[in-house]
Parts: structure tokens; C-alpha cells; sequence
């Protein structure tokens, strides 16, 4: 899992801009939490990778022991060394997923790590353009010169591992919570009564927001 410390100001300014930096903030912490058990109930162990480097992540959620500093420059760079180091490190494949899509269909992370029998790379498609979720069992670099951030990320992914004779395999789309517009998106998903009981932090938070709360408790 790849995520920013879940300081007030710093996460989730784009929510922060209409809900709140604490409401935001709050949210983002649920999202981490969430995820940690949610796939610690599904078996899986997930190792943290997070930015700023400095920051006390450890103490954020009950996952103090497996988590990691990201480096590097930019995000392209902090990416590529995730694969590097825990490639290198011994695992045999590695998947990065979004902390900014805590609704993820776990179904997929099989998916993923399935396909890479016989693709190279594997995508999980954002709405936005971008992607949560990536994987590989070798550290290709398919990062340097992405416009990150942005609504290209994704073609300009595929493009640059088809440049480099990758072979691609794209999961079903999802969505990243990152704008106003995505919370009712992500209240709406809630409805549906396993993923509510997987993510009750998250609806928690989403409670508390007003505008929301009708889509979210029963």
C-alpha cells in the first residue's frame, strides 16, 4: 500500500478545500484503518509504503511493523524503488494499491497477481485517468517521464511499457476518492451491506459528514 501520513493540511486537500482539512483528514485516517484490517481479514499482510519519509507513520495505524519510507524525488521515482526493494528483497511478485480506494474489490488483487503468469505488467484502471493498483514480478520501469497526477497517467503507462515490449494486462476500472464529487460515489458503494461491514470506519466518517449520511446508516 502506497500512502501520505494522515496529517491535518497535508492529505486530501482537494477534499479538504470543500469538507474541511479535519473532516478530510479524518476520513483518510479511516481509509488506512480500514484497509489494514479489511486485508488482514482477507489473509494478506500489507506492507505500508509511506511519504514523508520523516513522518511518524508507524504510529498512524496498527501496522507499526510493516511499513516503510518512500524514496526518492517524485513520485515516479518513489514507485520504481518499491518494485526495486521488494523485488530484490526476495518477493516473488508485488502488487501497489492506492490508499485513496479503500473500496477496492479484493477479488482483483488475486486477479492481479494471477496475471502475471503471463503478462508483465498489471493495471487497475481510476476513472481519472490514472490507476490504483499496480503489478509486476520484475521492477520494469514504466514511471519515468509519467505525467503523474494527471489524466494521462494511465495511457502514457501503457504506452511506455508497450515501448518497452511489455505485455499489459488491465483489470476492470474503479475509482480514486480524491474530489468532492467522489464521496457520494463511495456512500453509494457503502450500500452495499459487506463492504459497509468491511469499511465501518470509513462509513463512520462519511456518517459525520451530513450531506452524506443518508446514503451510509440505515
Amino acid at each position: 500500500m502506497v500512502a501520505r501520513y494522515p496529517e491535518v493540511g497535508q492529505v486530501k486537500t482537494r477534499l479538504a478545500a470543500a469538507i474541511g482539512a479535519a473532516p478530510a483528514c479524518a476520513l483518510y485516517r479511516a481509509f488506512l484503518a480500514d484497509l489494514e484490517a479489511r486485508l488482514g481479514a482477507a489473509g494478506y499482510a500489507p506492507l505500508w509504503a509511506y511519504t514523508p519519509a520523516n513522518a511518524p507513520f508507524a504510529g498512524a495505524i496498527a501496522a507499526a511493523r510493516r511499513c516503510f519510507p518512500q524514496v526518492g524525488p517524485d513520485l515516479n521515482a518513489r514507485l520504481h524503488h518499491i518494485f526495486r526493494a521488494l523485488l530484490g528483497a526476495g518477493w516473488r511478485r508485488v502488487a501497489v494499491v492506492s490508499s485513496d480506494t479503500p473500496h477496492l474489490p479484493l477479488a482483483w488483487l488475486d486477479e492481479a497477481y494471477r496475471a502475471l503468469d503471463d503478462h508483465d505488467l498489471v493495471l487497475g484502471p481510476a476513472d481519472d485517468g490514472g490507476y490504483s493498483l499496480i503489478a509486476m514480478a520484475a521492477p520494469h520501469d514504466v514511471f519515468a517521464g509519467v505525467a503523474m497526477g494527471t489524466d494521462r497517467v494511465l495511457a502514457q503507462t501503457v504506452a511506455l511499457a508497450g515501448a518497452r515490449g511489455l505485455r499489459v494486462r488491465l483489470l476492470d476500472s474503479s475509482f480514486d476518492v480524491d474530489e468532492p464529487a467522489d464521496l457520494p460515489r463511495l456512500a453509494a458503494a457503502l450500500r452495499e451491506p459487506a463492504l459497509r461491514r468491511a469499511l465501518p470506519r470509513t462509513a463512520r466518517a462519511l456518517a459525520a459528514l451530513s450531506i452524506l449520511a443518508p446514503a451510509v446508516v440505515e
